[in-house]
């Protein structure tokens, strides 16, 4: 999907809300979405860097985004219950969906994984993502053509030593990609997909690999054209699928 070339106005008159919006791939896919006509709302926990987001897509002639300030760690049901309820009221619906926060604090050993580490890892890498999506239902399915994007990583793929809860939570979130598509295949007109970005440039990257040098990895716009094309009408009928950005 690297070589997909999207139109100029493909994600035009959209509404699409990006988790993770202010840093590595939420902000590359956020910039990329609205540089192609789409409404994004910014998702986030830090205000500050929301602003900044919201500025660089202001500057590049994007149409004006929004900013949804919110903690995906604290957050409960009823908070994201609220939040829909407020996008429904200013915007109507959500074309797209894309979830791009993330948070891996360490590589351990599962036998020193810490309890309260682990909860928190999962809370922000499946059960939030749950949460939100299963808030914002109503609005999807009160768009002509939604989609639904789970980022996946390739520890949730194929397990790997020391990725402890974060890989186990990537695992979740392809059941529920699965379980999703399925339950909407028919009844609705919302396409459901999970994408692994691949190995990229990131803060989070930095810090698991701390002797990487990371001029040797692709930036994070190297994954933004299969978020477009998912996002757009492109990919019309394809859901329930695990796809990757880079490669097979």
């Amino acid at each position: 999907m690297q070589d997909y070339h999207p139109s100029p106005d493909l994600l035009r008159d959209r509404i699409i809300l990006v988790t993770g919006a202010v840093e590595g791939v939420g902000r590359a896919v956020a910039r990329g979405a609205a540089r192609h006509g789409a409404t994004v709302v910014l998702c986030a926990k830090d205000e500050a860097k929301l602003e900044a987001v919201y500025d660089e897509i202001e500057a590049d002639g994007g149409p004006e985004p929004a900013s949804l300030p919110l903690d995906l760690e604290q957050a409960d049901e009823p908070l994201y219950l609220g939040v829909a309820t407020t996008l429904g009221d200013e915007l109507g619906r959500l074309d797209g969906l894309v979830h791009c926060a993330t948070y891996a604090p360490f590589l351990s050993r599962v036998d020193d994984y810490d309890a309260e580490q682990w909860q928190r890892v999962t809370r922000v890498n499946l059960t939030a993502p749950f949460l939100l999506t299963q808030a914002c239902m109503p609005l999807l399915r009160a768009a002509d053509d939604a989609s639904v994007v789970f980022t996946a990583d390739r520890v949730g793929r194929r397990g790997l030593a020391y990725w402890g809860a974060f890989a186990a939570a990537k695992f979740g979130i392809e059941g529920l990609t699965q379980v999703l598509a399925e339950e909407t295949r028919d009844s609705t007109r919302i396409r459901v997909n999970s994408l692994d970005p691949g190995i990229v440039r990131t803060a989070q990257r930095r810090q698991l690999y701390p002797g990487e040098d990371p001029n040797t990895l692709p930036t994070a716009d190297v994954a933004v054209p299969a978020y477009l094309w998912l996002l757009g009408p492109d990919s019309a009928g394809t859901t329930g699928q695990a796809l990757s950005a880079q490669g097979a």
